[in-house]
């Protein structure tokens, strides 16, 4: 930059650079404010931050079940306010869905609890049980027992959501001694439109089935299977295989697996719904622990 240049940008009112930096992202607001003190000062302002908070934010932070008073006067800035809605989910609708925001882009990001979710068998006692870990976000988590046949079902109002914006879904997770009965049963995810078919993928909630596959272990009676199906598909009678979805370790320490994926174009008042069921029941499961499913901008 000239020595003219740089004297221009110093002469241009803060107000005007706030606007400007206003116009870019929280990300570049970040590294525009190290270029002068002037530029600092527009980059911390209410003004560029309010901008990039989601246009319903009160709307949304009025739903906490804390109260919006707590959360709006505790922060002097709309910065600190949106950086401790990246960092800090906040909970509403009665305890039911997370709240946050992506901190490179101020997107929504929600989880939909346990509780918000349609579980086949979820309130029989002798299959599925609510406890609570200190360790999830939500008051309760639901913890699997014994079933034969698993299905859980959600959805979301695709108005909740930001914009133009390319979404991911993920099963969200854990188990306290390990989770059985899913080691050779992969499930099928449906991620689309309320009344259209969903996109599908293929999910293995097995914690070692990615391992697994990898180096084939499988029982002699599967392994003959595939390989029929593989002879079958090379002969161009069965459709080509879907990729599988395995888990993998969060940040949080709570295991993740993708769901499917969903471009939110304009506004649009459909629900988003979202399905996980095995296609093939008898084999008995158990200690799968469900937080929720978590909908949030895809990363890339």
């Amino acid at each position: 930059m000239s020595v003219e240049s740089y004297s221009d940008f110093q002469a241009l009112p803060e107000g005007c650079i706030a606007n400007a930096l206003s116009l870019t992202s929280p990300k570049d607001a970040c590294r525009l404010s190290l270029v002068t003190p002037t530029f600092r000062s527009a980059a911390e302002s209410d003004a560029v931050w309010e901008r990039f908070l989601p246009p319903d934010y009160r709307d949304i932070i009025s739903r906490s079940i804390d109260g919006p008073d707590s959360l709006l006067a505790k922060f002097r800035s709309k910065k600190e306010l949106y950086l401790q809605l990246c960092d800090n989910p906040i909970i509403i609708d009665g305890g039911t869905k997370s709240f946050s925001l992506e901190k490179g882009t101020g997107k929504k990001c929600f989880m939909l609890a346990a509780r918000d979710l349609y579980i086949v068998w979820g309130d029989t006692p002798e299959y599925w049980q609510w406890v609570s870990l200190p360790e999830s976000r939500f008051p309760e988590v639901s913890e699997l027992l014994d079933v034969c046949w698993f299905e859980i079902r959600g959805k979301i109002n695709i108005s909740m959501l930001s914009s133009g914006t390319k979404y991911a879904v993920y099963l969200v997770f854990t188990s306290k001694s390990g989770i059985y009965g899913f080691e050779y049963q992969p499930a099928e995810a449906s991620v689309g439109i309320s009344g259209q078919d969903g996109e599908k993928r293929t999910v293995c909630l097995d914690l070692e089935g990615e391992q697994r596959h990898r180096y084939q272990i499988v029982p002699r009676r599967i392994f003959f299977n595939h390989r029929l199906a593989h002879i079958y598909r090379r002969q161009g009678n069965v459709s080509t295989e879907r990729i599988t979805e395995y888990p993998k370790l969060r940040a949080d320490k709570w295991m993740e697996v993708e769901l499917g994926e969903f471009f939110v174009n304009g506004e649009q008042d459909s629900d988003l719904e979202i399905s996980l069921m095995e296609t093939k029941g008898g084999n008995w499961k158990n200690g799968l622990i469900i937080q929720g499913i978590e909908i949030r901008p895809k990363a890339g």
